[in-house]
């Protein structure tokens, strides 16, 4: 199990939230929780505010990235067999709807092969609080295994 997943059943998505955003801090600009985090699967909640708004009043598409980078990331540690490591190396997105509301960002490795190392391409769908797909994300991870 990761070291990332072991404290989040540890201590619970609160505080673990808080400490990622002190081992990145650039994180915590989005205030976010990571409310589900286990092997194939992480979700990540942002609550809307002003200060990741852009001119339209909707959530900056910075924003929308951070969250799917660390829903993405955090998937990615949880998934990977212990002693690997994982660094996103690239990153497509689709900006689909504006978002309103705050949202929350939905990684699903289910489908990759997490025994191996190289380039794992990690989706991440981003939701408004309608159930509305706003955003989409791939990111290439490259994971190199211990």
């Amino acid at each position: 199990m990761s070291q990332a997943l072991s404290m989040f059943n540890s201590v619970g998505p609160a505080a673990f939230s808080n400490l990622a955003c002190q081992m990145a801090p650039y994180f915590s600009t989005i205030s976010p929780e990571i409310s589900e985090l286990k092997p194939g699967h992480a979700v990540v909640n942002v609550p809307f505010r002003k200060e990741i708004t852009n001119h339209l009043s909707s959530v900056h598409a910075i924003a929308l990235c951070n969250a799917a980078e660390l829903a993405g990331g955090m998937m990615t540690d949880a998934s990977i067999p212990s002693g690997g490591k994982w660094i996103p190396k690239g990153m497509t997105v689709e900006y689909l709807a504006k978002a309103k509301s705050s949202i929350r960002a939905v990684a699903d490795g289910s489908e990759i092969d997490w025994a191996t190392a190289g380039d794992k391409i990690v989706p991440v769908d981003v939701y408004d609080e309608a159930g509305v797909k706003v955003f989409t994300a791939k990111i290439t991870m490259n994971v190199k295994l211990g």
